[in-house]
């Protein structure tokens, strides 16, 4: 193992003024947490972070230029300047989901890219959270890629120790391995998955908060692999879509733009109701 250049820094509240800028795909835009009221008509973790901080600093601001479906050398290409520009106290950076799921990838190659990126935000004096991949286990339709997410997950903790990163370790939230903390499409967190990261990365950060995570008994259940009809639904709603996607070279973000290019002020608010919940097949308690 590489031996670390930088001490990993412990949880250290950020020091107001604080301008977060949050950086990756779907994961950080907030996909599977809908409010139809906010851009893009989701909410996610990274807001309610946002929201958090500025309860507790009024001054914080917040970009949020996370774009779905982009893969990891798109969001450095695409919003490392950007984020630059505005001069972030702090900066969250998950990148590389989307490669992990492509039929081929060069892990290593690919976070030689990411590592570029980290330093220049680095060297920009921007206090730098990472995030490792999630561990999709063995039930998800992404299982396949755990080797590789592994291998991912060793290199970011590699990067923040040279370059001195906090590490949100997604790969270790062992709770979301419930199939009740992940929306119907079986790939994106819901709710109540979004809510639970906020909160790690809050306590990450050192900033006390107030979100409720939700008891899972109260918790709808959103898939139930090996399910047949369960299963049927998915692959024909989303896995088939998917797939079309990447036969046609298009991407679910080849329309969208990011929620919150520039810097803006969050409160902590409720979400605005979206509606009839997922059609669901059957309601089996399921665990990931």
């Amino acid at each position: 193992m590489t031996e670390p250049t930088t001490p990993r820094p412990g949880p250290v509240p950020p020091a107001p003024p604080i301008r977060y800028v949050a950086l990756g795909d779907s994961m950080t835009e907030g996909v599977g947490d809908p409010d139809p009221a906010r851009p893009n008509g989701v909410r996610g973790w990274a807001d309610l972070v946002a929201e958090q901080l500025t309860a507790a600093h009024p001054d914080t601001r917040y970009a949020n230029l996370a774009v779905r479906g982009r893969l990891l050398r798109g969001i450095v290409e695409g919003q490392l300047d950007a984020c630059l520009a505005l001069e972030p106290t702090l900066v969250s950076l998950y990148a590389g989901g989307n490669d992990m799921l492509r039929p081929r990838v060069d892990v290593d190659a690919l976070m030689g890219v990411h590592e570029q990126a980290v330093a220049r935000l680095r060297s920009s004096g921007a206090q730098v959270v990472l995030l490792t991949a999630f561990d999709p286990g063995r039930d998800a339709p992404t299982s396949w890629t755990r080797p590789r997410q592994a291998l991912y997950n060793e290199h970011v903790r590699e990067i923040a120790d040279r370059h001195g990163c906090l590490v949100l370790d997604y790969w270790r939230m062992r709770d979301l391995q419930d199939w009740r903390y992940w929306a119907v499409d079986r790939l994106h967190m819901s709710t109540a998955g979004h809510i639970y990261v906020a909160a790690r990365m809050l306590e990450l950060l050192g900033v006390e908060h107030d979100l409720e995570l939700p008891s899972t008994d109260r918790l709808p259940v959103t898939g139930s692999p090996g399910v047949l009809k369960e299963d049927l639904y998915w692959a024909r709603e989303y896995l088939l879509p998917w797939i079309g996607r990447r036969l046609r070279g298009t991407s679910s973000g080849d329309t969208v733009t990011a929620r919150h290019p520039g810097y803006t002020t969050l409160l902590p608010r409720p979400v605005v109701p979206a509606g009839p919940a997922p059609r669901r097949v059957c309601g089996v308690p399921g665990s990931r």
